[in-house]
């Protein structure tokens, strides 16, 4: 079995350490790279910020905290319609890293006053099976992970593109393919 405290601590150190993270990719990147998708079914930068910004709120704190206040079930989200609907693309790149930032610290202030004994709980998903707390936390930190991937590989791809025809696929195989 998951010791929760354990995990509620370690999520907590990494959900704290993530926002830092995610500066560095992004702290200096101009206008048209922010905006800039690697493929055109692909996010961009600015549109992955917005996602977090959301999904900190929406999906994982939510979640989570229906698991803490005893609930059975958790409401349906949609990110992919929630990027089209709130015009991520068009957002303003530094109020949507400012207010990811304001939301992240709040989870993290927020987790610190959570019982990790209650985090055994589980609710039902929208679309069947069961998630606990546990899960959640885990999930949440995975979730940052993937979305460091996601967007590491936009900027090698954006880089790439912008140096063409110099032979960037030396370093490697750049994601998405060659527009």
């Amino acid at each position: 079995m998951t010791d929760a405290s354990a995990l509620l601590s370690e999520v907590s150190q990494q959900l704290a350490r993530f926002p830092g993270l995610l500066d560095l990719l992004v702290g200096e990147l101009d206008e048209a790279t922010w905006r800039s998708r690697p493929a055109p079914a692909e996010w961009s930068p600015v549109e992955i910020v917005c996602h977090l910004r959301d999904e900190e709120t929406e999906d994982f704190a939510a979640r989570v905290g229906v698991i803490l206040n005893g609930g059975a079930r958790f409401a349906r989200i949609d990110p992919e319609r929630s990027a089209i609907e709130r015009r991520y693309r068009e957002a303003d790149t530094r109020e949507a890293l400012a207010a990811f930032h304001a939301r992240r610290a709040a989870s993290v202030g927020w987790l610190a006053t959570a019982v990790p004994a209650r985090l055994l709980a589980s609710a039902e998903r929208p679309d069947g099976g069961r998630l606990s707390g546990l899960d959640l936390l885990a999930a949440w930190v995975t979730h940052d992970r993937l979305h460091l991937h996601q967007l590491a590989g936009t900027l090698a791809r954006s880089w790439a593109s912008r140096w063409a025809p110099l032979h960037t696929d030396y370093a490697g195989p750049i994601p998405y393919a060659s527009p």
